[in-house]
């Protein structure tokens, strides 16, 4: 740990130890977890420090292969057709490269959004994104720009990969009388640690207890997340689309899934220089801390705010049907390319890679879209029963 990246863990936890006291000695887990990722020049994802690729923490599918984004650049081109226009609208674009991949894709096929809007609150962020967009694409960069709050009207695709792990969730307990518990952080002589509390966060007790009454995640001792920002979130997303479509890609599970007995400690993880570890109290603003998606959650709540589910699959199934296969054989110009392509297209792919652990859920607002003849993206497998 490099002087700069001390002075930031410090500071941040400083910065909760203070928030902890004005609490009274206990910080609700998603407040912690806003901070040590989003906390104003301290946070993980706004302190400037490396995240994305070899030299980060962790790799992202269109780090791993161009064919990626040109295969969401396909289904991009599907809808904007449809609308006869539009414009895209990406959220947390990280280095840049899924934007880049999608543009590109899109111009070669004639098919260019009106604008490709990012919405990125790192300052940090925002210049790398800017800086691959103008290397890559310097041709393209005049139709892109960049928010910090969502469009007041919208029309065309939106699209969040792997930005709903990164939502501060709410932690929870079962003790051992059977009561829901709270899991909060606390500071121990200096140390941030957790405790149990009667549930604080508004809503977390009635959501707790929806599960009690489906069966799942009764048994004392159980742990486990619930990401109560999601409807707020997914409402505020409806009241700017007027029509399009939602793209959400994350690594997740539907309900039944997710709080199955054997998952009895959750799904947090954190991530440092490519280790993945379960401790989000070390490394305070230099790790990355994520949680698994409900996807169950997604679709209700995506329901309740106005939209419509148009499909939910594996990545892999979704790729396949975006012609993933095609796309290789298009764009290898030489062999050494061709195995590079095949490398990457096998961790998009293979079920023990990114393949089945990532899912791809899509939701439809004011479309006129014959949901018999799915979204081409969502054509070869539809999982919508298991939500």
């Amino acid at each position: 740990m490099n002087d700069h990246s001390h002075a930031i863990n410090i500071a941040l936890t400083a910065r909760i130890q203070a928030e902890i006291r004005a609490q009274g000695g206990a910080l609700p887990f998603d407040r912690f977890m806003e901070l040590a990722l989003y906390a104003p020049g301290l946070g993980y994802y706004v302190a400037g420090a490396p995240k994305f690729g070899a030299d980060g923490d962790f790799v992202t599918a269109p780090e791993l292969s161009p064919l990626f984004g040109r295969c969401l650049a396909v289904q991009c081109a599907e809808v904007l057709a449809t609308l006869d226009g539009g414009e895209i609208l990406e959220f947390g674009a990280g280095s840049g490269a899924l934007a880049v991949q999608i543009l590109l894709e899109l111009d070669a096929r004639n098919r260019l959004p009106d604008r490709y809007r990012i919405l990125e609150l790192s300052p940090d962020l925002q210049a790398r994104q800017r800086a691959a967009l103008q290397q890559a694409a310097p041709q393209l960069f005049a139709r892109c720009d960049w928010l910090t709050t969502l469009p007041e009207r919208f029309n065309g695709v939106i699209i969040a990969n792997e930005v709903l792990d990164a939502m501060p969730v709410q932690r929870f307990r079962i003790g051992s009388a059977g009561e829901i518990l709270e899991i909060a952080v606390t500071d121990t002589a200096g140390h941030l640690t957790e405790c149990a509390i009667p549930p604080r966060s508004l809503g977390l007790h009635h959501a707790v207890s929806a599960l009690h009454s489906a069966g799942l995640a009764t048994a004392p001792g159980y742990e486990s997340e619930i990401n109560l920002r999601l409807a707020p979130w997914l409402t505020a997303v409806s009241n700017a689309v007027e029509r399009g479509l939602v793209l959400l890609i994350d690594y997740g599970y539907p309900r039944r899934e997710y709080y199955q007995p054997e998952r009895n400690m959750g799904t947090l993880r954190c991530h440092y220089h490519h280790q993945a570890h379960s401790d989000p109290y070390v490394h305070l603003g230099l790790q990355d801390i994520t949680a698994h998606v409900d996807f169950t959650a997604v679709a209700e709540a995506g329901s309740a705010a106005g939209f419509a589910v148009a499909g939910f699959t594996t990545q892999a199934h979704y790729l396949i049907g975006c012609g993933i296969d095609h796309l290789m054989q298009t764009a290898a110009a030489t062999p050494d390319a061709a195995l590079d392509l095949a490398l990457g297209a096998k961790q998009l792919l293979l079920p023990t890679a990114m393949g089945e652990r990532f899912k791809v859920l899509g939701l439809n607002k004011g479309i006129e879209h014959d949901l018999a003849r799915a979204w081409c993206g969502f054509s070869m497998r539809d999982l919508r029963d298991r939500l």
